[in-house]
């Protein structure tokens, strides 16, 4: 099979929503933590998660930039073959209000009780440099 384009893979993706944010920690090993996008529209390379900026997740992050998710998904339907997507990508901290706004969902104020008035919120944006992909038998890369 050919390999899938980005808009093919995202349409694979969309029921994925936990991702594991792996990060170098402050000891230099790696690092991973579970992570909801909470079904934060179409994957166009790009992935937005939202932290407390006094977490470990966002030391590690200002202290080194490189990090990599890994998602999972289960059968199809049609008891067809599992989804392994692992992304390697740069990320950012963004504060601005206004930029969460377009990613927030409501299911979020579980996490953060004042919305994106919460204190100490900020958004993590993953930019994809490289997409792996494992489904079934097919496999294979996309250069972001």
């Amino acid at each position: 099979m050919a390999e899938l384009t980005l808009h093919e893979l995202s349409r694979k993706m969309a029921k994925l929503d936990f991702a594991m944010l792996a990060t170098r920690s402050a000891a230099g090993g790696l690092t991973a933590r579970p992570m909801s996008n909470n079904g934060d529209g179409e994957y166009q390379g790009d992935s937005y998660f939202f932290a407390y900026d006094d977490s470990r997740k966002v030391a590690d992050i200002r202290a080194d930039p490189a990090v990599t998710l890994s998602y999972t998904g289960a059968a199809g339907m049609l008891g067809g073959p599992p989804l392994f997507v692992a992304v390697e990508g740069q990320a950012a901290l963004i504060a601005d209000k206004t930029q969460f706004e377009a990613h927030w969902t409501k299911d979020l104020d579980r996490y953060f009780p004042n919305g994106v008035d919460t204190r100490g919120v900020v958004m993590i944006v993953i930019r994809a440099d490289r997409i792996r992909y494992w489904d079934g038998g097919d496999e294979g890369e996309i250069a972001a």
